[in-house]
């Protein structure tokens, strides 16, 4: 029978992996039989450089901690190897790693996956692998933007070039352009009251 010590162990794992899946927004379950030491640490090194934290697993833990989040799912392919990837921000970087790495090992196989807090089939997870980088996706949301700020700028300077009106100076032009008819208001008043004179 297991001491108190090696129980009371086997529960703080159980409560840091449950917290773990908690606080990610996609995780990898994955059996990493058959591969090798320099393999697999070229493998932890590309993962931990995209956010990604991958540890290997005993099935009972990782059982109990998916039985206190909730991800029963997973469960059933709880047996052999287990390692599992999670990433608490991007929710591509584990699955574009992975799939690409089990591509090229045949033992290396994928069991399956969750994302906010749901399993998901391995058509979501190949889905996932293919979505670009987070750096990626930037620089091409940046460069979309771009291109109208850039021919917005060109058209601001063309207006500065060529000496373009500003608005203010149109607003302070409008008065002088209504002093004639005031003008010509105050000149006709002398005529009318003539006019009225000669009547009587």
């Amino acid at each position: 029978m297991p001491s108190q010590s090696v129980l009371e162990a086997k529960k703080a794992v159980v409560t840091q992996l449950s917290e773990r899946l908690k606080n990610s927004v996609t995780g990898l379950v994955v059996s990493y039989e058959g591969i090798n030491v320099e393999d697999d640490t070229k493998l932890r090194k590309e993962l931990r450089e995209a956010g990604v934290n991958y540890s290997v697993v005993k099935n009972t833990l990782l059982t109990r901690a998916c039985e206190e989040v909730g991800l029963t799912d997973i469960i059933p392919t709880l047996n052999g190897t287990t390692a599992i990837a999670t990433s608490d921000e991007d929710y591509a970087a584990a699955a574009r790693i992975l799939c690409a790495y089990a591509k090229d090992h045949d033992n290396f196989k994928i069991k399956t996956g969750y994302m906010d807090g749901a399993v998901v089939d391995m058509d979501t997870i190949v889905g996932l692998s293919k979505l670009p980088t987070r750096d990626v996706l930037l620089a091409n949301v940046l460069g979309a933007f771009q291109a109208p700020i850039s021919a917005f700028a060109r058209v601001i300077q063309a207006l500065v070039d060529k000496g373009g009106a500003i608005p203010e100076e149109k607003e302070e032009a409008a008065p002088a352009e209504e002093a004639p008819a005031e003008e010509a208001k105050t000149e006709d008043a002398p005529a009318e009251e003539a006019n009225e004179e000669s009547a009587e």
